[in-house]
């Protein structure tokens, strides 16, 4: 998704400007050609012999931009070369220039010069974000379309206080970054109500013993994010998730659980809300028969273990979804992955699914990519080649977009 694009990364002047150099970092090594502006004020904290070491090409800077033209003015070189524009950290100063289109620098002229998406990951003290005037600036600036926004967080800030503000990770930029290069900026699931399902159920035994399965919940947050990134209203129900997966702070409601029946309860609830539902969680088919309050000892362990059916949560959706609905599921398969497909499909009153291998290298549970086969109700298929989860959730709501 990223390899051969350009994007043009300007850095604004505070302490989460070493974030940013992990962002270059690693876009240079995912095959991104990178030029980086740093303001008079990022100097400070990072010197361009970094910034030009990690992106493999010179950083520029207001000293560059008062030379004597040689060719073409640099802030329209530079606009017209980026396919994407990231500002991060962005400054409550540069906020206000971009709210009132000013262009007194390097940075804030390329921004007029150019015609990409950009996107803008703030970062500052809490009661600096917190001002009147900052709110607004940033509130007006997101009526805009060209602009897009990721975070701030809450956390710990350089300045010792707890509290909004905290630049995004460079994990999740890079994402963002990755969705915004796959859609060019265009959010054309505006307004559209996603719901969503992740991870993998526990089943419990007694309090620390649990049948699972080895799903992480990846598959489901690509989907949340890609979804949210087109401009969809997205819920996610989710079961057990490694913290560091998920995003600080997400731009969507999380509903975590942990067992199939809170999972039932929680997508019955929010069901008739969606205008698209993605089962994409790995929900359990059984749960044993009795659980102990206590810790059982080892050495009253059953030798057998009495299971009882949980509920089939897709099949109970699939029999009251409505015309305009459209609802989705996985199908987890090993060897012929078409065929059981075509049957849960056809059983669960399904309008789409989508059959992934499990037993595929690089591909199904606890991987970064995925590989799958859509299959529509009434006959339309697509196969997708191996790549990341990201892309394979675009690429699965460009079939949704496509085929309803």
């Amino acid at each position: 998704m990223l390899n051969q694009q350009n994007i043009l990364i300007g850095m604004g002047g505070g302490i989460a400007a070493y974030k940013v150099c992990e962002v270059i970092s690693s876009l240079f090594q995912q095959g991104v050609n990178v030029r980086v502006i740093l303001t008079n004020t990022a100097q400070q904290f990072i010197t361009p012999l970094t910034v030009s070491t990690l992106s493999r090409h010179q950083a520029y800077t207001d000293a560059d931009f008062w030379q004597p033209i040689h060719s073409r003015p640099l802030h329209i070189e530079l606009g017209e070369w980026a396919n994407l524009f990231l500002i991060a950290p962005l400054t409550a100063n540069t906020l206000g220039k971009l709210t009132s289109g000013l262009a007194d620098n390097l940075l804030t002229n390329t921004v007029l010069a150019s015609n990409c998406p950009i996107l803008l990951a703030p970062a500052m003290n809490t009661d600096m974000w917190e001002q009147p005037t900052v709110q607004r600036n940033w509130q007006q600036l997101q009526e805009y379309s060209r602009y897009h926004t990721i975070g701030p967080g809450a956390g710990l800030l350089a300045c010792d206080r707890v509290g909004s503000g905290r630049m995004a990770e460079p994990s999740e930029i890079i994402t963002k970054l990755q969705s915004l290069l796959y859609t060019k900026g265009q959010q054309d699931f505006q307004g559209k109500r996603i719901l969503i399902s992740a991870g993998g159920t526990r089943e419990y035994l007694d309090p620390v013993r649990f049948i699972g399965n080895p799903a992480t919940g990846k598959m489901g947050l690509a989907l949340a994010q890609a979804s949210r990134d087109r401009g969809a209203v997205v819920t996610l129900i989710h079961g057990p998730i490694a913290s560091e997966l998920l995003p600080t702070p997400s731009n969507y409601r999380r509903i975590p659980v942990v067992s199939a029946g809170q999972m039932e309860k929680e997508m019955l609830t929010h069901f008739s809300e969606a205008d698209i539902i993605i089962m994409s969680a790995a929900v359990a088919d059984v749960k044993p028969a009795q659980y102990s309050q206590v810790k059982l000892p080892k050495n009253t362990l059953p030798k057998s273990l009495e299971l009882e059916s949980v509920s089939d949560i897709i099949a109970q959706l699939g029999k009251i979804k409505e015309p305009h609905q459209c609802l989705i599921g996985f199908a987890a398969q090993t060897g012929d992955i078409v065929t059981p497909a075509i049957d849960k499909l056809k059983r669960k009153q399904l309008d789409i699914i989508v059959a992934n291998p499990v037993d595929q290298n690089n591909a199904g549970f606890g991987s970064d990519n995925n590989q799958a086969i859509f299959i529509h109700a009434k006959g339309q298929q697509k196969k997708i080649d191996s790549c990341s989860k990201l892309e394979l959730a675009h690429q699965l709501l460009d079939f949704v977009a496509k085929i309803r």
